[in-house]
C-alpha cells in the first residue's frame, strides 16, 4: 500500500454522525422529562416496503434497529404480496403516514413494483417528510440554483459529506476540479452530478451506458463517484493518479472461500494497484452504505428540529 493512500472510513463516519444525534436526542428527552410533560416528543421514522425481496427487508430492518438505538420512534408498513398489492393502498398508508405527527420521516424502500407508478407514490409523500429526498420537487430544487429542497436524497448526501471531509484531512480544495459520476440515476447518479456542480463547484461530467472512451474520461477525473451497479467496473488504471474515489456500489460476487459463497465489491476494482494510484478511496463494505443510514437519521432529525422548535 501506497504511504500516502488515505481509505476513507464511511463507517467510522457514520458512527459519529449517529451518535451525535444520539446524544441530542437524549438531551431533549431529559429536558421534556424535567418538564413532567405527559407525552415526550422524539423524531419518528415511517418506513414502506412492497414485496419480499431480501435486500430490501435488510435495508429496513437496518433502518428500524437505527431508530431504535439512536431512541427514535420507528413506524413500519409492510405489503408481503407485491403483486396483489395496488398503487391505492401504497397512497392511502402515505397518507396516513403525513397527517400523522409522530412521524417526521417516511421513506418508501425502493425499487417498487413494476405496476405502481414510482413518481405517483413518491410525490404522495409530504415535502416536509420527504426525508429520502427524491420527490421531483426536492430534486428540481436541488437542480436549480438560489433554491433549497427539504432534504437532499441520503446516498448522494453521504457521498457529499465523505468527500468535503476527506478533501479536509488531505488539505485539498474541491472547488473546481474535474469529477466523474458513472451512473445516471435518480437515486444516486443525478442528485450526486448536482451536489458536485452546486455544492462543490466542481466541473462535472456524467457517464453512462452510451458514453464513450469512458476510460479516458476517468483519466481526467480529480473526482471520481462510481454508481453504476457494476461489480468491478471501474480499473485501477483508468484512475488518475491523486484523484479521490467514492465507490457507490455494492454487488455480490461468487466466491466459494466464504462461508455464504459469495462476497460483496464494489463499482470500482479495488486492489494494490489502486492504492499505488489513488490519494484516497472508500471500501466495500464499510464505505458508503453505512452513510446512507446516517444521513437518512440526520434528515429525520432535522425535520424534527423544524417541527419542534421549543425544543432547541
Amino acid at each position: 500500500m501506497s504511504s500516502n493512500f488515505h481509505l476513507i472510513d464511511g463507517q467510522k463516519f457514520a458512527e459519529e454522525i449517529k451518535q451525535n444525534i444520539k446524544e441530542k436526542i437524549a438531551e431533549i428527552v431529559k429536558i421534556q422529562e424535567e418538564k413532567g410533560v405527559s407525552e415526550v416528543k422524539v423524531p419518528g421514522l415511517a418506513v414502506i416496503l412492497v414485496g419480499q425481496r431480501k435486500d430490501s427487508q435488510t435495508y429496513v430492518a437496518s433502518k428500524k434497529k437505527t431508530c431504535v438505538d439512536l431512541g427514535m420512534k420507528s413506524f413500519e408498513a409492510t405489503f408481503p404480496d407485491a403483486e396483489n398489492t395496488t398503487e391505492e393502498q401504497v397512497i392511502e398508508t402515505i397518507k396516513k403516514f403525513n397527517e400523522d405527527d409522530n412521524i417526521h420521516g417516511i421513506l418508501i424502500q425502493l425499487p417498487l413494483p413494476s405496476h405502481m407508478d414510482e413518481e405517483k407514490i413518491l410525490s404522495t409523500v409530504r415535502l416536509d417528510k420527504d426525508v429520502d429526498g427524491l420527490s421531483v420537487t426536492n430534486i428540481g430544487r436541488l437542480a436549480m440554483r438560489g433554491r433549497e429542497p427539504n432534504f437532499i436524497p441520503c446516498t448522494p448526501l453521504g457521498c457529499l459529506e465523505l468527500l468535503k471531509r476527506t478533501a479536509s484531512e488531505l488539505n485539498v480544495k474541491l472547488e473546481g476540479l474535474n469529477a466523474v459520476v458513472i451512473g445516471r440515476s435518480n437515486i444516486v447518479g443525478i442528485p450526486m452530478s448536482l451536489l458536485l456542480l452546486h455544492r462543490l463547484n466542481c466541473t462535472v461530467q456524467v457517464l453512462h451506458s452510451k458514453s464513450k472512451d469512458i476510460p479516458e474520461k476517468v483519466r481526467q477525473a480529480d473526482i471520481v463517484v462510481a454508481c453504476c451497479g457494476i461489480a468491478e467496473y471501474v480499473q485501477p488504471d483508468w484512475l488518475k493518479e491523486g484523484s479521490i474515489v467514492i465507490d457507490v456500489g455494492i454487488n455480490a460476487v461468487t466466491d466459494e472461500t466464504k462461508k455464504l459463497g459469495y462476497r460483496l465489491v464494489g463499482d470500482v476494482k479495488f486492489n494494490d494497484e489502486l492504492k499505488q494510484r489513488v490519494a484516497a478511496c472508500t471500501p466495500v463494505p464499510r464505505g458508503v452504505g453505512p452513510c446512507t443510514i446516517a444521513m437518512l437519521m440526520r434528515n429525520t432529525f432535522d425535520s424534527f428540529k423544524v417541527k419542534n422548535p421549543e425544543l432547541f
